[in-house]
Formats: C-alpha cells, sequence, structure tokens
C-alpha cells in the first residue's frame, strides 16, 4: 500500500510540474501562482544571462522571451521532479523542483550545466553517513544533452 501511495504522489507531482510548464508556455500566471509556495527557495547555477525561469515566474519576461520545452521528466522519491531541456547547439537546461503537499517548495535551476543527482544516507539525527550503496548505485539521474556532448559545461553533482 506504502508503494501505490508513493507512486500516487509521483504521478501528482509530475502532473503539477507538466501543468506548470504548459502554463509558463501559454502565459497564465494564475495557475503558476497556484503551485509555488510563497517563500520558495531558489538556486541558479550557469551564466548571468542564463535567468529566464526567473524572470518568466517574477513577471520581469513575457512568457515568450525563452521557450521552455520538456524533453524529459524523471520522478525522485515522492517529491523531487526533474526537468531537462536542450534548444540546439548553445542552451540545455536541468530544473530539480521540490514538491511539498502539492506546491513547489524549492526550484534549482542548472542552466548550460551538467548534472549529477546522488543519494545520501541519512541517520535519524539528520546527519548525513555518506552515499548509499556503492558509487554507482548511488546516482539516481544523470544529465542527457544528446545535442550537446562536443560541448564543454561545468559540472554539478546534487546530493539528496
Amino acid at each position: 500500500m506504502e508503494d501505490f501511495n508513493r507512486n500516487e504522489q509521483e504521478s501528482k507531482n509530475e502532473a503539477t510540474i507538466n501543468a506548470l510548464y504548459k502554463s509558463l508556455a501559454a502565459g497564465d500566471t494564475k495557475i503558476v501562482s497556484g503551485v509555488l509556495a510563497t517563500d520558495l527557495e531558489w538556486w541558479f547555477h550557469g551564466p548571468q544571462n542564463g535567468h529566464h525561469m526567473m524572470r518568466m515566474l517574477t513577471g520581469e519576461a513575457p512568457h515568450t522571451e525563452f521557450k521552455f520545452e520538456p524533453r524529459c521528466v524523471t520522478t525522485l522519491d515522492d517529491h523531487i521532479v526533474i526537468v531537462e531541456g536542450y534548444e540546439g547547439a548553445n542552451v540545455y537546461w536541468v530544473h530539480v523542483w521540490v514538491l511539498k503537499d502539492g506546491l513547489i517548495t524549492r526550484f534549482r535551476e542548472y542552466f548550460n550545466t551538467w548534472l549529477t543527482v546522488k543519494k545520501l544516507r541519512v541517520r535519524a539525527d539528520g546527519c548525513t553517513t555518506g552515499w548509499v550503496g556503492k558509487d554507482s548505485w548511488s546516482t539516481v539521474w544523470r544529465s542527457q544533452p544528446r545535442d550537446l556532448f562536443r560541448r564543454s559545461l561545468p559540472g554539478l553533482m546534487l546530493a539528496i
């Protein structure tokens, strides 16, 4: 029963994120603001001219300034959704959304950056004790920018 509830929550979170991208593309700010927590935690890595999502979500830019077209959506655990997109040879992005009770509470944006996500083992007191399993088993997601394999991009690791 617990696996069923987890899968149901993962499906709901993925649907929320898909609705977010569709709403952004349509310029529907009501739906966008309805899925974002008022105290959204934000983190960005990339060139200064790559703050497209921040500008769209804050209303600084029109929804037509940048077209986010997700190429791959992956749900991890019951609260993390990773979305990856690339637009030709110059633009590659990864968004990591964290949801709680149907609201997006944290957002990590990686623009023109390779990303590897690894899972940490956490004790009951909240301290980390290292990677889950062996190195290769602790990796739960990796960037797959098919169009950009010949480019040199900075790489980061996100520990969850």
